[in-house]
């Protein structure tokens, strides 16, 4: 393991001497342009995610940090297990192996917070998760590929990608801790930006989408192996992440969370530590598969969200059909005709209410009479 190079000669898949094929400068310059207009809309959206995080609760996961345990040990447990027993299974190229288990070993990405917030999560858990895996990342990257590569004879070494990790780290904390102010200060303010936040989310997944599909143009004629392995390595972190969650006893909304987190990974950064530490004739054969990853966790972030929806929503229509259910008994207990049914329960109410100190009021009007009567004889 080494830092990233700063300098263009220093690392042989950024050498002068090596022509890059065509195809790869033409995605290159898109990619720069991609990343410019990513990265802007990166940060406008982490800003209004940051709207919905309350600081009371943000620093109670900070205190009692089980879920971000749990996270952290989804993270950096069971995907760079989840990578290496793929690559072993599949019986990979030795470039192609090497392209999983980086991606297994990268940190959770941002994207996983715009799912979170479509599924009802637990957005502060989500934020604080993607932060502290994105800073554990600097030592268990390095440490998780060490363990898992030493019974590969790798011809280079791999270089971890320091400077990636900390323009992470900036374009996440200072939009978020803008946004987790304009909560405090103006809450009401916050909502209207939380709402264009999620329109600005939609936005950015289909040109995420679209991006991908024009980078990954190639590499759909590459490997089956390889892209069978893209699109079943994101569903693995998805449920072992939830089960996971769901045996540590954490709730619902918690485990929805952590599923999201560990499914999701830092596609950005994978491609940047392949690009430091393989020439370009290797790249070839290895940027296929983080670009079909990427593609495929869209694919299934969006599965589960309307997974979701869908749940919700039959919810929804059983909670009203019991109610229908309940109105129509009382209904029919009360006798009353269909076109007073609206009144009645509003009547009923006040009834039931103002019966208790009504009752000495009737006795009193009543016994009168009587009492007078008696008096008389």
């Amino acid at each position: 393991m080494r830092a990233n190079c700063s300098s263009s000669s220093a690392c042989p898949a950024n050498s002068s001497e090596e022509e890059l094929p065509v195809g790869l400068e033409v995605h290159g310059n898109l990619e720069l342009v991609f990343t410019v207009v990513t990265a802007v809309m990166m940060g406008l959206l982490m800003f209004s995610l940051g709207c919905s995080v309350e600081f009371r609760k943000l620093w109670s996961h900070i205190r009692r940090p089980w879920g971000i345990a749990v996270g952290l040990l989804c993270q950096f447990g069971l995907m760079p297990l989840t990578a290496y027993l793929l690559a072993i299974s599949f019986s990979l190229k030795p470039a192609q192996a090497v392209a999983v288990l980086v991606m297994g070993c990268c940190p959770g990405g941002t994207i996983s917070n715009i799912f979170t917030f479509w599924v009802d999560g637990d957005m502060d858990l989500s934020i604080t998760m993607t932060t502290c895996s994105t800073v554990a990342a600097l030592g268990m990257m390095p440490l998780c590929l060490y363990l898992y590569t030493l019974s590969w004879n790798l011809e280079q070494n791999l270089t971890i990608p320091y400077q990636n990790i900390g323009i992470t780290l900036v374009c996440l904390t200072i939009p978020v801790a803008f946004g987790i102010y304009v909560n405090y200060r103006w809450p009401k303010q916050s909502k209207i930006i939380l709402k264009i936040g999620a329109i600005v989310g939609g936005v950015l997944l289909l040109v995420v989408a679209v991006a991908g599909v024009v980078l990954a143009k190639g590499s759909w004629n590459s490997d089956i192996t390889l892209l069978t392995i893209s699109f079943i390595f994101p569903l693995i972190g998805h449920v072992t992440g939830f089960l996971l969650a769901l045996l540590t006893h954490q709730s619902w909304q918690r485990c929805r969370t952590i599923s999201l987190e560990t499914g999701a990974q830092n596609i950005q950064m994978c491609v940047t530590m392949l690009q430091l530490s393989f020439t370009a004739k290797q790249l070839v054969q290895m940027l296929s598969f983080p670009l079909a990853y990427g593609l495929f966790q869209l694919l299934d972030g969006f599965l589960i969200v309307a997974a979701y929806k869908m749940y919700k929503r039959r919810l929804k229509n059983e909670h009203r059909k019991k109610n229908t259910r309940c109105e129509e008994g009382c209904h029919n207990k009360k006798s009353t005709s269909p076109k007073e049914t609206g009144a009645f329960l509003e009547v009923n109410e006040e009834v039931t209410i103002t019966s208790g100190p009504s009752m000495p009021m009737d006795l009193h009007t009543t016994l009168e009479p009587t009492g007078h009567i008696s008096s008389g004889t």
